[in-house]
């Protein structure tokens, strides 16, 4: 099968797009290298990807209109798998313009050029930060999320909403797939892991926001891709919708449009966390606790009910599998 993703040089993207490679598929990667992070990380990854026959690289950012368009056109693809966009709870306070630029414009671009297109299926990473103010954990397709607390949150709740209203007029399956905190080897340098193994690492104390007092629900990068991939073959339309338990399913009534939750529903307390990372580690954290930042919430609780009646799987790696994975990948990506 053919596939256009956007954002392969980013840490989702580039395993999503060489797990595909590795299957023998044809992937058109389009990324915009941007200095959010560090760029020789970026380069690092789509340096692998470009090693095998049948991936083909475009540098554009996504407000190019012309630039994805061009990158569309080349790669006709039957499936088209939308995960760049700014991200970052915090930044959206010091750059928010960055954040309507990338995940409103950039994100209706790609929902233009899907109906113009007319893949299979179109698929779209929105975020569990979109739950915001909501109190009922865990946390459900169906519960309400019209509270964001941050501007971040908020861009993807608006694009969730343009994509509902692109389905029901274009007729493309779409997807919204919510993360639930991602991490793992090739991970994000701004991200908690990477931070927090980068300063134990180098004798610095880490920042611990909230005082502590916080929770994540966390997915290894291989069980986030595995579900992508099972979810690429289940475009949202009525052959497909689960009908028992009755609510569970959030396939519209108006449109092949779909949300699904991929996060395995077992948070971790954030003093855990640390102390998964102190044994994977070796080293023992010096803590500078902090109150609570802004636009933060206090926990996020992936209910995967729902992604598990879809594809008969749910995320399952434990987290100290997952950390250790990633200071091996750490200690050798620094030396």
């Amino acid at each position: 099968m053919r596939y256009l993703i956007t954002g392969t040089a980013g840490f989702i993207g580039f395993h999503l797009a060489k797990r595909l490679l590795d299957a023998g598929h044809v992937v058109t990667g389009f990324d915009g290298m941007t200095p959010y992070y560090d760029v020789s990380l970026k380069q690092a990854r789509l340096d692998i990807l470009n090693a095998f026959e049948g991936y083909r690289h475009h540098t554009g950012m996504l407000e190019d209109r012309a630039a994805l368009d061009a990158a569309g056109d080349a790669a006709q693809p039957d499936v088209i798998i939308h995960l760049a966009g700014q991200a970052g709870v915090r930044h959206s306070i010091e750059a928010p313009l960055t954040y309507l630029d990338s995940n409103l414009i950039g994100s209706w671009n790609v929902l233009a050029l899907a109906g113009r297109l007319r893949p299979a299926h179109l698929m779209m990473a929105s975020t569990s930060s979109i739950y915001g103010a909501n109190r009922d954990a865990p946390f459900s397709e169906g519960h309400r999320a019209d509270e964001p607390l941050s501007l971040y949150a908020a861009t993807k709740k608006g694009m969730e909403a343009m994509a509902h209203a692109q389905a029901h007029l274009t007729r493309v399956p779409m997807t919204m797939f919510r993360f639930f905190t991602v991490y793992g080897p090739w991970g994000r340098p701004d991200m908690a892991l990477f931070k927090f193994v980068d300063a134990i690492l180098n004798d610095r104390p880490i920042d611990i926001y909230g005082h502590g007092e916080m929770a994540r629900d966390f997915t290894y990068i291989v069980d986030l891709i595995d579900s992508i991939v099972a979810l690429a073959d289940r475009a949202p339309d009525e052959g497909n919708r689960i009908t028992e338990p009755a609510g569970l399913d959030t396939l519209s009534a108006e449109a092949p449009y779909r949300i699904v939750n991929i996060g395995g529903g077992k948070p971790t307390a954030l003093m855990d966390f640390v102390r998964i990372i102190e044994q994977a580690t070796g080293r023992t954290a010096r803590l500078n606790m902090l109150p609570m930042q802004p636009g933060d919430v206090p926990l996020t609780y992936s209910n995967p009910d729902l992604l598990r009646a879809l594809t008969g799987h749910m995320p399952t790696t434990p987290l100290s599998d997952g950390v250790t994975a990633f200071v091996h990948w750490y200690l050798s990506y620094r030396t």
